[in-house]
């Protein structure tokens, strides 16, 4: 059992408050990921959790057992950083025993950690190898060998994948969600990758300027994000955004022009908390435009950059209603940079935000 709860947890650095009174349950076996764009407050958060850095005020428990007063190595916590921190004039296995060693363990409990870490890391036949001899890949299997054998309750990483080429980030992915399923333990990680939290979190902590944003499953934040911040943020590329004005409210919904276009729009969303002439945010996401006129609404443009990756396409266009547009389409798609195209979308596929940035349901 490995269940952290966060009450009240706040980190000032003087006068700059880096982290706002967050509240945050994290559930045993669960692998959450903290995700934020750079100096959002998210590494500060997992320094807290770790002992690293002193609270300013609010508590940390795991297991209902308060831990923040604690020495780090007293939480029963194991941390694997961005650069891999290997001794570079040790093997992998004298790397990966190094804490066993200084915690007086037997010799033949730690060979059998050891071991038993390296074969679930595909590592047996590295280990008589210096860090020098390995790929990025191997290196970073190795820092987490290092965690592993310490047999922690929950395992914090903090961007390990950001030193490795693209190709290397996929494999590695992959191997953390297959480690995770492994061993079933608490996991926490952080970074700045929205693909990453969406491919391998169970829980999303969505944080902007030391404030939890959102908290929820990767496709519930995709598809009901709390705020407009959420929404561009999650997805890749981005959300496209139109602003807009409301121009008349229903029991049934909102009427709204987009950019005073004289494009009338018509949402349904019956408990929308909004006044006639508010000034409002509309957003598509890039993959929800199709080519065609048989839909509910139409956006006209002008094409200024294409990117094709041969089994999908990104179209770049300025919208006659004075918005950049990003199209993400399946295939090949014939576009020339300089033509005037037509793109649909659904209603149902839309979102709304406030004045305030927050979704309009």
């Amino acid at each position: 059992m490995a269940q952290i709860n966060m009450l009240g947890v706040s980190k000032r650095f003087g006068d700059l408050e880096v982290i706002s009174d967050t509240t945050l349950e994290i559930k045993d076996g669960e692998f959450t990921v903290f995700v934020g764009p750079s100096g959002c407050g998210k590494s500060t958060l997992l320094r807290l959790l770790a002992g690293l850095d002193e609270l300013t005020s609010g508590e940390i428990n795991l297991n209902n057992q308060r831990i923040d007063h604690l020495a780090p190595a007293k939480r029963g916590l194991a941390m694997v950083f961005q650069s891999y921190a290997l001794y570079p004039h040790m093997t992998v296995y004298q790397n990966m025993s190094y804490a066993l060693k200084v915690a007086k363990e037997q010799k033949t409990v730690i060979d059998e950690k050891v071991k038993k870490a390296a074969e679930i890391l595909q590592l047996s036949e590295y280990l008589d190898r210096k860090p020098k001899e390995l790929s990025g890949g191997q290196r970073q299997r190795v820092a987490i060998g290092r965690a592993i054998v310490r047999e922690p309750k929950v395992f914090l990483f903090d961007e390990p994948l950001s030193n490795l080429d693209a190709k290397l980030r996929v494999q590695m992915r992959i191997e953390l969600t297959k480690l995770h399923k492994k061993l079933k333990t608490t996991m926490i990680y952080v970074t700045h990758d929205q693909v990453e939290a969406m491919t391998m979190a169970d829980k999303i902590v969505v944080i902007n300027n030391g404030r939890v944003e959102q908290v929820g499953a990767p496709l519930e934040l995709y598809r009901r994000p709390a705020n407009q911040f959420v929404a561009g943020f999650i997805g890749s590329p981005a959300m496209n955004f139109f602003s807009g004005v409301i121009k008349d409210v229903t029991t049934t919904g909102v009427h709204f022009d987009i950019n005073n276009s004289g494009t009338s729009i018509f949402v349904k969303c019956p408990s929308a908390d909004v006044s006639i002439g508010e000034k409002i945010q509309f957003g598509v996401r890039p993959e929800h435009f199709i080519f065609t006129k048989k839909t509910d609404q139409i956006i006209t443009g002008k094409v200024y950059a294409v990117e094709r990756l041969g089994g999908e396409t990104y179209i770049y266009m300025s919208s006659e209603t004075e918005e950049d547009v990003i199209v993400h389409c399946n295939g090949d798609r014939e576009v020339k940079i300089g033509e005037k195209i037509d793109v649909g979308f659904s209603i149902e596929d839309c979102h709304l935000f406030n004045s305030k940035g927050w979704a309009i349901r």
